[in-house]
């Protein structure tokens, strides 16, 4: 088998998989203790696709008061989130089509998944849907300091495997993951199967 010369990096929420339920029941369930209160529209409007530190807060700004920081709670609600984030996975949907161009390309591309979701939920839907093996890389909201639409992660997986921009193809979902996207010179594939 000739080198790999070539990536493919893929997102995780909203691309390889539809989470979006799975993410607000467990972001519901988890704000729930401080009285903050979301509905479905608003969290897929809102909140699916970013980074919890940017609407959580938001979120429990206008919950009870407290003598705990927002910062403290942002904190608690996402170890929170975390933690019941398995119990709702039977609520996803996989994206198969995107697993079949994997299969296809996967002796020619490097493989990887760039996500800005914690290691422990990333690899725990990865197992629910035993696609574990399919990724030369993964890279969750652990390995990088800064979050999408900051390019770092995608940067990340082409310095690590050694391809450059001209030779990686992107698949992203989110308006954030696609503005990262395009600060890498890579091919950009918007996949949005799951709106």
């Amino acid at each position: 088998m000739s080198e790999k010369t070539k990536l493919a990096i893929f997102d995780l929420d909203g691309t390889l998989f539809d989470t979006r339920k799975v993410n607000f029941l467990s972001y519901k369930a988890a704000l729930s203790p401080f009285g903050a209160v979301i509905d479905y529209d608003f969290f897929a409007k809102n909140c699916n696709g970013r980074h919890y530190s940017v609407f959580v807060p938001k979120i429990l700004r206008n919950a009870g008061n407290d003598e705990t920081s927002i910062a403290e709670k942002t904190e608690i609600v996402h170890r929170k989130k975390k933690e019941l984030y398995s119990t709702f996975l039977s609520e996803s949907a996989i994206n198969t089509h995107l697993f079949k161009i994997i299969e296809c390309i996967k002796n020619e591309y490097f493989v990887s998944l760039a996500t800005t979701a914690s290691k422990k939920n990333a690899e725990e839907i990865l197992a629910f849907y035993q696609k574990e093996n399919e990724f030369d890389l993964i890279l969750t909201a652990e390995d990088v300091q800064k979050k999408k639409p900051d390019p770092e992660g995608f940067l990340k997986a082409m310095a690590h495997l050694g391809i450059s921009g001209k030779d990686t193809l992107i698949f992203e979902d989110s308006e954030v993951g696609i503005e990262a996207a395009e600060k890498t010179g890579a091919t950009i594939f918007t996949a949005r199967g799951f709106a």
